[in-house]
């Protein structure tokens, strides 16, 4: 394998410095270092997949959602959460219950093995961000959450489909 000057592969170095669309791919490169262990390790652990596992991580953070609501924090097609609420309901890890607003909806909450699950997984999820931001000072850890958190509001004003 051939090694670029910052010691990374050549590919991977070339993809990341010299790209036009260096952020995306940087960004994909961070996400994919952080995600690819962690959700291994819930598949190890917890014989959840990715999907399902976001259906409980949304729900630990805020109890009591739309299915919908999780689809597009995450990015997921509905379909694809769709099989992952019903397998978690089948292993009681979540319930759903009609939404008081609105008794065409059903809320989903965790149950408490979803909850112990949630609570086990989170320490994990905090480590290795915590290791991934460790080379931070906090001052340029509050810069990057704040320009991060500009970029994520922008979102809304995005494409979902490229035309041609």
């Amino acid at each position: 394998m051939q090694t670029g000057r910052t010691g990374l592969a050549a590919l991977t170095e070339a993809k990341l410095w010299n790209n036009p669309c260096w952020f995306a791919f940087r960004f994909n490169h961070i996400a994919l270092r952080y995600n690819s262990p962690l959700y291994a390790w819930v598949q190890k652990n917890y014989g959840l997949t990715r999907p399902e596992f976001i259906v409980i991580y949304s729900l630990g953070l805020l109890d009591g959602v739309l299915a919908r609501d999780i689809s597009i924090s995450s990015g997921f097609p509905k379909n694809t959460l769709s099989r992952a609420i019903e397998k978690l309901c089948r292993l009681e890890l979540i319930e759903r219950r009609a939404d008081d607003a609105d008794r065409r909806n059903q809320t989903l909450h965790l149950l408490p093995t979803g909850r112990k699950i949630f609570d086990e997984a989170l320490p994990k999820f905090q480590q290795f961000e915590e290791k991934m931001l460790s080379s931070l000072s906090p001052r340029e850890r509050d810069t990057l959450s704040h320009l991060l958190a500009k970029i994520v509001l922008d979102t809304e004003d995005w494409t979902t489909e490229i035309d041609g």
